[in-house]
Parts: structure tokens; C-alpha cells; sequence
């Protein structure tokens, strides 16, 4: 009998340890930047829909806003001061992300989906809301700094420099074709990286323009640079684990990408955005060898 509990013990003690420091999934918290007043607070919290002083405040600043942010954006989308807010809630694995924005003219969610996947967060509701109309390119570090204190596991430095690299040039490309095909394109390129390693880059220029015209999309020199830079970057992370994440995060972009031509009345697109999303799952069911 003693040595039934004592295994039931070790079982117990490992499984313990098994569990990962996220486990509780009961935690939410709100990043407020650090150059709101308190009536601007008071606004953000209001987009958040949670009262102050229910959730665990933590603060961001300019300069850790810039740590991440410079070299890869604009300095006139970064601005100064800090601004932009978020409110980031665990959900359970399988969950999906659900991100919201307001005031926020620059990001949409699903760029912020496609470049938090990059970084491996995966499930998680996010508020990201600004007292006025902000670019919203400096919110990322608020959810980095809020999924490491509720987990207390800290996120690759890397790819959280390539994740806010995939924002920006995302974005940028989405001022000209929109913001649905930017994201699909560059999942795209996500999902091909064991092949375009081996690439030069003529080769992995070729490819880009390949893509792009599924999706009736004609990229500029200028655009493709940028992917072809953003693609080398990607090439950095483990990918299998980014190949994972993006897959996951795909259902939620298609649902989302469904509400919006259907709240815009976008009719004529509407099957643009269908047939680009079957044949994004088409061409991941032939590189699966499915």
C-alpha cells in the first residue's frame, strides 16, 4: 500500500510539474500607456469593458515601446509618447484569438493575429484601444509584456523583433491591396519556408509574384523587397512551430474575413476573398501532401 501512494505521489509530483505556468487561465490583464491621463484611462477601460481595478494594471512606456520598433517602423507611426492600450485575457487552448480594436487606424485585428501567432500566442481575447485615432503599431509590446507576467514565460526576443517587423510590412502592404490579402499572402510565405531557403532570391521573387496574382494581387519591386526580407527573417524561427500557428490561426481569419464583406456589403469582393481563401487551403493541403 505505501508503495502504491508513493507512486501515486511521484505521478502526482510530475504531473504537477507538467502543467505549464499558464495553466491558470482565469488571468487577464490591462497594459495602460504610460502618457494617458486619468480621464483617458478611464476611456480605454471603457473600450476594454472591464472596470479599473478589476484586473492587474501593468504599465508600457515609449522607450520599451521602441525596443521593438525601431528599424522596422516609421518613426512618425511611433510617435513619442505611448498611447495605444491592450487589454489581453488567457483563453483555453483551442479558444482561437479574438481581437477588437478601438481607435486604432493603422492595425487591423487580423494583422495582429497573423504577427501574435508569429510570436506563439495563440489563444488569448485582446483589446487593443486608444483614447483617439492612434497607428496602433506600438501595442504589440503591451501584449508581449502582459503574456509574460500572467505566464511567466518569456517570448523569444527574436520573434518578437520579427513579429513587429510582419506588422509593419503588412501594414504597409495593406494601404494598397488590403488589409484580409496582405495577411494571406504573408501566411502564405509562412507556410513555405523549408522550400524557400533553398531559394534565391530571384527565385523567392518569382515565387512572391506567384502568389500574389492568386489573390489578383500586383505587387510593386518596393513590396516584394520587403517580403523577401520579411520571408529571410521568418527563416529564423522555428518553423514548424510557426507552420503550426499559422494553421491554427486560419479559421479565425476566414470567419473574420467573412464578417467584414458582409458588414461592408463588399459584394463584387466577396468572391475574390472566398476563392483566395480556397485556394489557401488548397495549396496547404498540397504542401501537406494531402
Amino acid at each position: 500500500m505505501k508503495r502504491i501512494c508513493s507512486l501515486l505521489l511521484v505521478l502526482f509530483l510530475l504531473l504537477s510539474m507538467s502543467v505549464p505556468a499558464y495553466a491558470d487561465l482565469n488571468q487577464s490583464r490591462a497594459v495602460i500607456a504610460a502618457d494617458l491621463t486619468d480621464e483617458q484611462i478611464s476611456q480605454v477601460y471603457e473600450a476594454f469593458g472591464v472596470s479599473r481595478g478589476s484586473v492587474i494594471e501593468l504599465r508600457v512606456t515609449n522607450q520599451e515601446e521602441r525596443q521593438y520598433l525601431d528599424g522596422y517602423v516609421d518613426p512618425a507611426l511611433i510617435g513619442t509618447r505611448s498611447i495605444s492600450s491592450v487589454y489581453v485575457e488567457l483563453l483555453p487552448s483551442g479558444s482561437g484569438m479574438n481581437v477588437t480594436t478601438s481607435n486604432i487606424t493603422w492595425c487591423t485585428p487580423e494583422m495582429y493575429m497573423s504577427a501574435l501567432a508569429t510570436v506563439g500566442i495563440t489563444d488569448a481575447r485582446i483589446v487593443v484601444a486608444a483614447p483617439f485615432g492612434v497607428s496602433g503599431t506600438a501595442a504589440l509590446t503591451g501584449v508581449y509584456k502582459a503574456y509574460e507576467d500572467m505566464t511567466g514565460k518569456k517570448l523569444d526576443d527574436l520573434a518578437k523583433l520579427i513579429s513587429t517587423q510582419e506588422l509593419t510590412i503588412t501594414g504597409d502592404l495593406a494601404g494598397e491591396i488590403g488589409s484580409m490579402d496582405s495577411t494571406a499572402i504573408v501566411n502564405e510565405l509562412k507556410l513555405m519556408l523549408d522550400e524557400t531557403r533553398n531559394m534565391s532570391d530571384e527565385q523567392l521573387r518569382t515565387t512572391i509574384r506567384n502568389i500574389a496574382g492568386e489573390y489578383n494581387v500586383k505587387l510593386s519591386d518596393k513590396q516584394i523587397n520587403q517580403l523577401i526580407s520579411l520571408c529571410r527573417s521568418f527563416e529564423k524561427l522555428d518553423t514548424e512551430a510557426l507552420r503550426y500557428n499559422v494553421e491554427y490561426v486560419q479559421g479565425t481569419l476566414t470567419k473574420l474575413s467573412g464578417a467584414k464583406t458582409e458588414q461592408t456589403g463588399w459584394i463584387s469582393k466577396a468572391g475574390v476573398i472566398i476563392d483566395s481563401i480556397g485556394g489557401f487551403f488548397n495549396r496547404i493541403g498540397r504542401w501537406l501532401g494531402l
